[in-house]
């Protein structure tokens, strides 16, 4: 009973906020996608860490390091590294860029971004955003409907339902600055609920030495650095699975999600206090979610029926005290509805401004588009078979792959459009 009322609580103060920004709502297209560009710096960087490490940290990270080991914290180095040095000289000509041409989606970002509006591209970029954006929020749903399933017991379909009614409520009232508000409120009791958590497996094993003595134990290879079944030499296998992450880390000015965080910052001057904020959070964030993944192998035996997935609820039921586990749901769903509102707005700026034949400002209609995506994103993650480490991979790469490099070659000063694109 102390599980659900502390759940509650925590996820009403969440909608409360996202709800609360309606204030400052001025009922146009500018604010509802980008916030009329008036968001302070700290706030866009918990909201992007939050974004960024959603569901998949919680679930699928905390997963893959429960089966992988320590050889899982190269995707930590890879994806931070390359993240940052993206944001070197790509976040700031971006903002720029945005605010310059009054952009509102990221797919007149791109198409629009040397003064000519490459239609035809506009359109393809519109295409992709919500085709693979929305399956990325649909993990987002998935992956709190799990939690809810193994907290509670109650049908994954029913955690994915209540997720994206509660998703829909604050991004209709507010846009997205009831995102980035419930964002950085989500982003606190993240980081909290990942660290209490820690403290207590590390209290359960018996100690910080016994707690790596016990990760040692667990086989031969899983506190080796790299995995052991690298195709390639010695030298080179482990080269290229570092630099396949830190590839993936380049990819992160490919998702519009983020991106589109960086638009709502009030200027491009104040880009070295988002970074500051940004980087630190997110470093400490992911070195938590790795512990807790060696936390849940130590104390969670692998069987053949468990699934790594949900290493993260089960060992907060185990360990943690009723109100605390409550907080931890909170915090799970909190991860999972951060990144889901936010690829949502984005799809609904892509859907409105990008794909419809003619450009809208209408109000209503891109609210409507609010509504249709979260509702297509609702029905693949009830419907649809892939885990969520998958979903997230398949969508990420996606993504980065078909617009990072264009990114950072229109960042750079490369004009590469062609004619046929018009």
């Amino acid at each position: 009973m102390l599980v659900v009322l502390s759940f509650s609580v925590f996820l009403a103060i969440f909608i409360i906020v996202g709800l609360a920004s309606v204030k400052l709502s001025k009922g146009t297209n500018k604010d509802y996608l980008v916030a009329g560009r008036g968001i302070k710096p700290w706030m866009v960087a918990l909201s992007a860490v939050s974004t960024n490490n959603s569901g998949y940290m919680f679930i699928g990270q905390i997963g893959f390091t429960y089966m992988q080991g320590l050889s899982s914290i190269w995707l930590m180095i890879g994806w931070i590294t390359g993240d940052f040095l993206m944001s070197l000289f790509v976040h700031k000509r971006l903002r720029e860029v945005s605010e310059q041409r009054d952009i509102l989606s990221f797919g007149g970002l791109l198409s629009r971004w040397w003064g000519t509006d490459y239609r035809k591209f506009r359109l393809l970029v519109g295409i992709i955003t919500v085709v693979f954006l929305g399956a990325y929020a649909a993990a987002q749903f998935k992956a709190g409907g799990k939690a809810l399933n193994v907290l509670f017991g109650w049908d994954t379909s029913t955690g994915v339902i209540i997720g994206a009614i509660m998703v829909v409520a604050y991004c209709l009232a507010g846009g997205i600055r009831a995102s980035i508000w419930t964002d950085a409120a989500q982003s606190i009791v993240m980081i909290f609920a990942m660290t209490t958590l820690l403290v207590f497996a590390v209290n359960e094993a018996g100690g910080i030495s016994e707690y790596f003595a016990k990760a040692s134990g667990v086989s031969d290879t899983y506190m080796t650095w790299f995995p052991d079944n690298l195709l390639l030499g010695s030298i080179s296998g482990p080269f290229l699975f570092v630099l396949g992450w830190l590839f993936a880390g380049f990819g992160i000015v490919g998702q519009p999600h983020i991106m589109i965080r960086l638009m709502t910052m009030d200027s491009a001057k104040n880009m070295n206090r988002f970074r500051t904020y940004y980087y630190t959070w997110y470093t400490l964030f992911y070195l938590f979610a790795i512990g807790v993944g060696f936390s849940a192998r130590i104390l969670l035996p692998e069987t053949a029926n468990f699934d790594p997935e949900l290493s993260l609820p089960t060992l907060s039921q185990n360990l943690l005290p009723e109100f605390l586990v409550g907080v931890m749901l909170a915090g799970i769903f909190a991860a999972t509805m951060s990144t889901a509102d936010s690829q949502i707005l984005s799809c609904s700026a892509a859907f409105t401004r990008d794909i419809l034949p003619r450009e809208t400002d209408k109000y209503w209609v891109t609210k409507a588009a609010t509504i249709l995506i979260a509702v297509g994103a609702m029905l693949i993650a009830l419907f649809g078979s892939q885990n969520v480490f998958n979903l997230v991979l398949i969508a990420w790469s996606v993504l980065s792959a078909a617009f990072a490099p264009i990114l950072v070659l229109f960042s750079l000063g490369k004009k590469i459009m062609s004619k046929l694109l018009y």
